[in-house]
């Protein structure tokens, strides 16, 4: 999964060349109407993918009134690079394409000459390792790992099947550690019984990054299938990921991005007064009305939204202005008829009761409040020379989590005291991306505690670790550190989006559901994108660019709703209703 601002780096975090500058133009190269106001046809919040995808296809649908605020100094939201030396980058946050079929950001990709068709895949050769340096035969690693994919498969099949899990199991972790009880029962050998627990909790914990998690008895089990896995792998682009922003943004405005500008509050139910729009009275009969919540937040009665759009007509965006308004923290205002919200779901986690005016429909604030969206963070070890194997791609670290460890309470476990002893028990793995640079994942309260730490600090730890699971007391220290900090950012509060227990897909496709400020309202006042408003590809890069596109397409749709001729004959009544196609 991804699913992915500006992590703490000893060094400045530039983006893809030539996109830092994108965005630098001020307020005033858009057309002002007063001193800091301006009035625009669309505002879209945010210039991560979800927002320039939307941007792209406004674009290409004849409608350019619309300007892109990020709060960053930067393009591309949980897309960022940093250069290292000899010329390499390092990917701080989105890593690989994930799957090939129908993935628009791989056909983006090939489009622009930034991927191979023709891929010849690297070696790979996993070692893994125990705390005291033995390593594990590779069948035993091999058997261990078939076996942990078949539980998780039929984790997955719970969400489309028929049948229910066992009694009191309610989330993925509890359903897989259920399956490893029954697979290690058959086992005789302590010593090799524990083994083989180690590198099923090592593969757990790979998880929890995958997933974006703490711990994955926190994810729903029934839910786990809602996410759809495209085929094809996991894709890297030779020249970074950060450099698919190049395309995404070379068709924008300059003028059209406006950087480090935060939003501080979006009024998006107006009425009309004397003076003006204002935003609805608390008290007004409209807002308590017994149905006022659902009729404005609803599609309204014939109004087609969501199809596919082909006109270039500039028609298409032909709206009345200032239904909205959106205050900046800077002073600066704009009048909007619509906006396209890309705010990540963890801004929006603790900000959406202050943010929005008036606040979300109640149905909304619960989506937002029901599902997770978690830490997980990536430590990069840079070194002078080579130390290990030249075939080893990857060591995977067996910790011997004993049963203190796995039998302590929730609330010992998120002590900062059993953190700043186990913090760094959380790291599954090391993999080799060059020969000079090493790559560590760590997920959950672990890694917003390691956010903590100075990167000195981690660096430490990080030798320390490789000297115990090499029995190398020689492995030299990284001369450069890099670690990001996803939970810590201000404009991101984490990674990506995941279905936690209690948590369904409803709740994501009630975060995507669009905001009326009238019952006769044709098209939305808000529209919202970003991973966690796509109900199959949450997480995902591209669940981002599939939802910033359709945003667009609910402003860019007619005004009229299409005309749907029936024709029958009356003699078959079942077969005229068989014929009708629902869309």
């Amino acid at each position: 999964m991804g699913d992915k601002e500006e992590p703490v780096t000893p060094a400045p975090s530039p983006t893809e060349e030539g996109m830092a500058t994108i965005g630098a133009a001020g307020a005033g190269d858009q057309p002002q109407t007063s001193a800091g106001n301006t009035n625009v046809k669309i505002v879209i919040i945010g210039a991560g993918v979800a927002g320039l995808s939307a941007a792209n296809h406004l674009l290409q649908n004849g409608c350019e009134d619309f300007v892109i605020l990020e709060a960053r100094g930067r393009v591309g939201g949980r897309i960022v690079s940093i250069p290292l030396s000899n010329n390499q980058k390092i990917e701080l946050g989105a890593n690989w394409i994930h799957g090939v079929l129908g993935n628009p950001i791989f056909e983006l990709a090939v489009h622009h000459g930034l991927v191979s068709v023709v891929n010849v895949p690297k070696p790979h050769k996993v070692v893994a390792t125990t705390e005291d340096g033995h390593q594990v035969p590779f069948s035993i690693l091999q058997e261990i790992y078939e076996a942990y994919v078949c539980f998780l498969r039929r984790c997955d099949e719970y969400f489309l099947c028929q049948y229910s899990p066992p009694p009191d199991i309610h989330s993925v972790g509890e359903h897989i550690n259920y399956e490893i009880e029954i697979y290690l029962s058959g086992v005789q050998d302590p010593k090799e019984k524990r083994l083989k627990q180690s590198i099923f909790n090592c593969l757990l914990k790979r998880e929890t990054c995958i997933t974006g998690c703490n711990n994955m008895n926190e994810v729903d089990l029934l839910e786990l299938g809602s996410y759809t896995e495209l085929q094809g792998g996991n894709i890297v682009l030779p020249s970074g990921y950060s450099s698919i922003l190049r395309p995404l943004g070379a068709q924008i405005p300059k003028q059209a991005i406006l950087t480090k500008c935060p939003v501080k509050k979006i009024h998006w139910k107006r009425k009309k007064t004397f003076t003006g729009l204002e935003t609805v009275d608390e008290n007004s009969e409209d807002e308590h009305s017994d149905d006022s919540e659902r009729t404005v937040t609803e599609v309204p009665t014939g109004g087609l939204r969501g199809g596919s759009v082909e006109s270039n007509s500039s028609s298409n965006c032909d709206y009345p202005a200032g239904n909205v308004r959106v205050d900046c923290e800077d002073g600066r205002v704009f009048h909007a008829a619509h906006v396209i919200c890309t705010i990540p779901l963890g801004v929006l986690k603790g900000t959406h009761r202050t943010l929005f005016d008036p606040v979300l429909p109640q149905y909304k604030q619960e989506s937002i409040e029901n599902l997770m969206f978690g830490t997980v963070d990536k430590i990069f070890l840079e070194y002078e020379r080579p130390f290990l194997s030249a075939d080893i791609s990857e060591i995977m670290l067996l910790w011997d989590d004993d049963k203190r460890d796995m039998n302590s309470s929730e609330e010992e476990l998120a002590s900062e005291e059993y953190l700043s002893k186990n913090w760094f028990k959380k790291i599954y793995s090391f993999a080799k991306m060059t020969d000079t640079l090493l790559l560590g994942w760590v997920s959950g309260r672990e890694a917003e505690y390691m956010e903590t730490l100075g990167h000195e600090e981690v660096a430490e730890k990080c030798t320390e670790i490789l000297r115990s699971f090499l029995q190398d007391p020689y492995v030299p220290k990284p001369k450069r550190c890099v670690c990001t900090s996803w939970k810590s950012q201000d404009f991101t509060g984490g990674a990506y989006t995941s279905i936690p227990v209690g948590a369904t897909q409803e709740d994501i496709e009630n975060l995507a559901q669009p905001l009326y400020a009238t019952p006769q309202a044709m098209k939305p006042a808000i529209v919202f994108a970003g991973e966690h408003t796509h109900s199959s590809f949450y997480s995902t890069v591209h669940g981002a660019y599939l939802s910033g596109r359709t945003a667009a397409q609910h402003l860019l749709a007619s005004e009229e709703p299409d005309e749907i001729i029936m024709e029958s004959d009356g003699s078959d009544l079942s077969a005229w209703i068989q014929g009708i196609a629902l869309d």
